[in-house]
């Protein structure tokens, strides 16, 4: 593959593998610089990909400084892909440790990925696979969130029980999502809506202030019955009391009683800082 020419696009190396793909580096021979260039999965049925390009050309009339620009799709000799902006940076699940971020930095990320959300809510774009790793940081601390509307799940909902069987929880996890990261009324196979971005937007949060995920289990069937009746374990003392609300009211499992925007979350992540900022100095992380 490497050193392949697909259209202008000439293949330079390979930067990954995830469930939709592989994402290689190219050049564009005609603007004369780097892009990343994610082939859809050849697993995937021509219809699903089909799908998931007009998720992707929806994407594409996303612009905002926290949300990773798509510039092209297509489709050429009969393999699918889509050109993105590179980013460089590191993912944000590399940067968390076991003892999870300075709090700052949990606020100061936060905000801008709720900004990226509520950019693409208010264009009727939903994520649908919200997650650290869908996260770069760049060196200069800009967040970028990756793969809005790639996520589109492609398995039909479970009709008579509204409520899903293994088999077909296996498989939203495979192509509709991550299970740590994934809301209750997804499990339960209801449609969903922007909400379910702001619960797993609350994961990710908690995930970057305590150093893990929320819900825990050896087994889907254990992970999945935390997220739909335990309550988030306690975060550490170290997390101001703020933060601490704000993640919990994300995760709260009936929707209605979430955040409703987006917005809401930014304005109160960034609330919190402004008041951190102004506080006397701690030795707290």
């Amino acid at each position: 593959m490497i050193d392949k020419v697909l259209g202008h696009y000439r293949i330079v190396s390979k930067l990954g593998e995830g469930g939709m793909g592989v994402v290689y580096r190219a050049r564009d021979q005609v603007l004369q610089r780097d892009v990343a260039l994610k082939f859809l999965g050849e697993t995937l049925a021509r219809e699903a990909r089909q799908l998931l390009l007009r998720e992707a050309r929806a994407a594409s009339a996303l612009s905002h400084p926290n949300i990773c620009t798509v510039h092209e799709v297509g489709e050429a000799g009969g393999e699918f892909y889509i050109v993105m902006e590179l980013i460089e940076g590191k993912p944000l699940n590399v940067s968390i440790g076991s003892e999870g971020l300075p709090y700052e930095s949990v606020m100061r990320y936060g905000a801008q990925i709720a900004g990226a959300l509520a950019h693409a809510h208010g264009r009727n774009i939903v994520h649908r696979d919200l997650k650290s790793s869908n996260v770069i940081v760049t060196p200069e601390g800009l967040v970028k969130v990756l793969d809005f509307g790639l996520a589109r799940r492609l398995v039909a909902e479970t009709q008579d029980t509204g409520t899903r069987t293994m088999d077909t929880l296996e498989s939203a996890v495979t192509t509709g999502g991550t299970l740590s990261y994934m809301s209750p009324e997804a499990l339960r196979g209801e449609p969903g809506d922007h909400r379910s971005d702001l619960w797993a937007l609350g994961v990710v949060l908690y995930e970057a202030a305590a150093g893990q995920v929320p819900f825990h289990g050896r087994t889907t069937f254990e992970v999945s019955s935390a997220i739909l009746r335990e309550p988030p374990p306690p975060l550490p003392a170290r997390v101001p009391p703020g933060l601490a609300a704000i993640i919990q009211r994300c995760l709260v499992k009936e929707p209605a009683l979430r955040y409703q925007r987006a917005s809401e979350v930014q304005a109160a992540l960034e609330a919190i800082q402004s008041a951190t900022a102004m506080a006397p100095p701690s030795d707290q992380r």
